[in-house]
């Protein structure tokens, strides 16, 4: 009997993981490409490797510095240019979007918001390669769910092994 329940448990376990990564992989495949521009923060940690800390603009305009104070996780609707930069528009209210809009979801980690990930890892002594970073570039599902994919420069040209 012991040994059905733990093959039950391990045969669930590891469906629920095989979804989770099928799901990832759709959003990789269909998801919507949306650039967030990259705020200044410190470049590299030489305790965690060669990787950069990440924070947005997007999150300092939904957030003003003064009042970044998110409680919970939530959505937010930003306006897409001509280059897909979103730019916050407003909360997520229900309403319907806009075509030139799109929902992105962020949680609250340490009362910061954060979009997907706050770091960018990289492959050892490849720090110059990414300096010129400007936007996170992201693949955004229709529920707001997202997945850094990678960085591009001021000019939205792709940084390095994305190029």
């Amino acid at each position: 009997m012991r040994k059905l329940v733990a093959l039950i448990a391990g045969v669930a376990v590891l469906a629920v993981v095989n979804f989770g990564i099928h799901q990832r992989e759709q959003l990789l495949t269909h998801g919507r490409i949306v650039l967030l521009e990259l705020a200044p923060v410190d470049p590299r940690s030489l305790m965690q490797g060669d990787y950069m800390r990440l924070d947005f603009a997007l999150a300092n305009q939904a957030f003003p510095f003064d009042r970044r104070q998110p409680q919970a996780d939530g959505r937010i609707v930003a306006a897409l240019d001509k280059h897909g930069v979103g730019r916050f528009r407003r909360f997520f209210d229900g309403r319907p979007l806009a075509p030139d809009e799109i929902a992105l979801r962020y949680r609250v980690r340490n009362g910061q918001p954060n979009f997907a990930t706050n770091a960018y890892f990289f492959e050892e002594g490849q720090a110059k390669t990414y300096e010129p970073a400007a936007y996170g570039e992201f693949r955004v599902g229709a529920d707001g769910e997202m997945i850094l994919t990678g960085l591009r420069d001021a000019r939205f040209g792709a940084l390095g092994a994305s190029r």
